[in-house]
């Protein structure tokens, strides 16, 4: 009998397009995932029984939950519930493909390189500034590890509003990218770039900089070289290329996988790939902070008892796994109260 998280994985596995995706499915439907999840619950579950048998016993003033040690396993359960939903973002770049931003001037080759990177015609190509004026995105797998490339509008000054609004996605785009591919027009003046880094780097600050200059097969050795001065202030991985003429494009490759910096993913890693799984986990660590904070505030046993709760509800959405009885069962079944 699968639970829901189980269920999941199922398609998970049948729509999966990379090892790594692979790897994660195949642990969550036997249930890798769930398992975690039913000790964090089993704990909790001791945890509110002692709390609520107190309040049975209020008016003997009993403490039957040690709150030091209550805190502590507390405290070890928000880590654990932590660890699981900042997976979440390597889970989410294995199953959806690593978002990569194809940025810069129009008729840079952004268009170009994409459907060379892709391998099929994705986008038109024209000499005609401001060909590309709506995102198009596709995904290739490299080395097991996938990413989702992002072709976007020419960044430059214009008056034409379909073409303004496409500038605005593009730098939408740059904000949700995890990795930039600022391509850049060799032929274009050193001045020019320098105005168009002033743009483009303050968006980029947290992500992994490639820069790709396209258009090498139309400079000498000598003009090249001198290009190579080109934003050496500026801490990022570097590649001069033909997109059109398809040199040194494997090398780029190259460099994004490492961009990607992403794990060795074994059949045993526990990792979130499903964002109603990362949203409920992160309500679930809300309930367990107000715990832990409950406990340093030395607040009653019922407000404790109802962020528990909460926290257990959270943990069990995810399998399908929540009841109302699961507490009162617990306190008969484990410390013989009413025997």
């Amino acid at each position: 009998k699968m639970d829901l998280s189980q269920a999941e994985a199922v398609a998970d596995l049948i729509a999966s397009t990379s090892a790594g995706m692979h790897k994660l499915a195949i642990n969550q439907m036997r249930g890798g995932f769930s398992n975690e999840l039913t000790k964090l619950r089993s704990q909790l579950l001791d945890f509110t029984s002692l709390i609520e048998l107190e309040l049975d016993f209020s008016e003997e003033d009993v403490e039957f939950a040690d709150r030091t040690n209550l805190k502590q396993l507390a405290t070890g359960i928000e880590q654990l519930i932590r660890k699981l939903a900042d997976s979440f973002s390597v889970g989410n770049a294995i199953k959806n493909g690593i978002p990569v931003a194809i940025i810069g001037e129009t008729n840079a080759g952004k268009s170009t390189l994409l459907n060379l990177l892709v391998g099929e015609e994705r986008a038109i190509v024209s000499d005609i500034h401001g060909t590309t004026r709506d995102v198009i995105e596709d995904t290739i797998n490299l080395s097991g590890v996938t990413f989702r490339f992002i072709d976007t509008a020419g960044i430059r000054e214009t008056n034409d509003t379909i073409e303004s609004l496409g500038i605005e996605r593009t730098f939408q785009k740059l904000r949700q990218a995890s990795i930039v591919l600022w391509v850049i027009d060799l032929n274009t003046p050193a001045e020019q770039i320098e105005e168009l880094a002033k743009v483009i780097i303050p968006k980029a600050e947290d992500k992994k900089v490639i820069l790709v200059f396209n258009k090498s097969d139309l400079l000498s050795s000598d003009e090249l070289e001198l290009k190579q001065q080109l934003l050496n202030n500026i801490p990022a991985d570097r590649i001069y290329i033909s997109a059109k003429q398809q040199e040194n494009t494997e090398v780029l490759k190259q460099h994004l996988i490492q961009a990607a910096a992403l794990p060795e993913v074994s059949q045993n890693d526990v990792i979130v790939t499903n964002i109603r799984h990362y949203e409920a986990l992160t309500k679930a660590h809300e309930a367990i902070l107000r715990v832990i904070n409950g406990l340093e505030m030395n607040i009653s046993g019922d407000f404790l008892s109802q962020d528990i709760r909460e926290c257990m509800h959270y943990l069990g959405e995810i399998t399908g796994q929540i009841s109302n009885d699961e507490i009162l069962g617990n306190i008969f079944g484990k410390f013989c109260i009413g025997k």
